[in-house]
């Protein structure tokens, strides 16, 4: 029975990659000749364990029309988060565009495998993470701002900003020179991989001076005296949540924040990306216990 499985495990995963929405290229059989490599370059992770974490909700929230800072959660996490270690690089992104699964860069890349790719969109980093699953037979895809919050640890700085007035443009104001007040001097280029250190998890470049999409949406939700949503939120996947140095929001076709689309405040000298492997689904599981199975005599 499992070696039978197991011998029909490439039609399995055709079966299931077509029911798989998130998977644009289902169905398409893994190439042998550069399996490997694919997974040298892409697919080093890092396992954080469930626990209890602080969460400022991201979006722009209010109370009775006033602009206040979003509420401060304490979330429980029941399953761990599987991250790549670090960002995906040139090299990796290069390998999708020359499968023709992926844009080309707006600007040049050296396709340097030490290097993280920059200048891509939400959508690049979705094409991507689509290229991915159907090379290696695994589910991957962006983190959410939760998942991405929880995985970065101490390097998630609490940036809530606290006014004296119901101002909205003084707060907004006070948003932007605390951000500007950053040292801009700094080389923007991309670094080496490794360049801003590790965090308590092991991930490399947290909050480093490559931003990171997320695949969370921007939200406008209205709160009561006790912090409690009130009615439905405004939600709009037009724009997504962006992590870095400081969080910020910027529309999913956007390259190069520096060109525009930023919320306030200085925005993020590069855009890049890292993935999640998704084990939570049933397809994640099921693609899981099928490498684990192992062929009887």
């Amino acid at each position: 029975m499992i070696a039978a499985l197991l011998h029909s495990k490439t039609a399995f995963l055709k079966i299931g990659f077509a029911f798989a929405v998130p998977l644009a290229v289902a169905g398409t059989p893994l190439p042998s000749q550069r399996a490997s490599e694919v997974r040298e370059i892409a697919n080093e992770t890092v396992r954080v364990p469930p626990t209890v974490f602080s969460y400022r909700a991201a979006g722009e929230f209010n109370r009775e029309r006033v602009a206040v800072s979003a509420p401060l959660l304490q979330l429980r996490r029941d399953a761990p988060v599987v991250i790549m270690k670090s960002q995906v690089t040139e090299a990796a992104f290069e390998e999708c565009v020359r499968d023709g699964a992926c844009r080309a860069l707006a600007r040049p890349s050296l396709g340097r495998p030490d290097v993280p790719v920059s200048g891509v969109s939400w959508e690049d980093a979705t094409a991507y993470a689509r290229w991915l699953s159907s090379r290696t037979g695994e589910i991957w895809r962006l983190p959410t701002d939760e998942e991405w919050v929880f995985a970065a640890g101490s390097r998630v700085k609490d940036e809530a900003v606290e006014t004296d007035s119901d101002d909205f443009s003084q707060r907004w104001l006070a948003k932007y020179d605390r951000e500007s007040a950053r040292d801009r001097t700094a080389d923007r280029r991309t670094r080496r991989i490794g360049s801003f250190g590790a965090n308590e998890h092991g991930l490399l470049d947290i909050a480093g001076n490559v931003w990171e999409w997320t695949d969370s949406c921007f939200v406008r939700q209205s709160l009561d005296a006790a912090d409690r949503a009130v009615g439905e939120p405004t939600t709009n996947c037009g724009v997504r949540v962006v992590e870095g140095a400081h969080r910020t929001y910027a529309t999913s076709f956007l390259r190069d924040a520096r060109a525009g689309g930023c919320s306030v405040g200085a925005p993020p000298d590069n855009l890049g990306f890292r993935l999640v492997r998704d084990e939570g689904s049933w397809l994640g599981r099921f693609i899981v216990s099928l490498k684990r199975l192992k062929p009887i005599g």
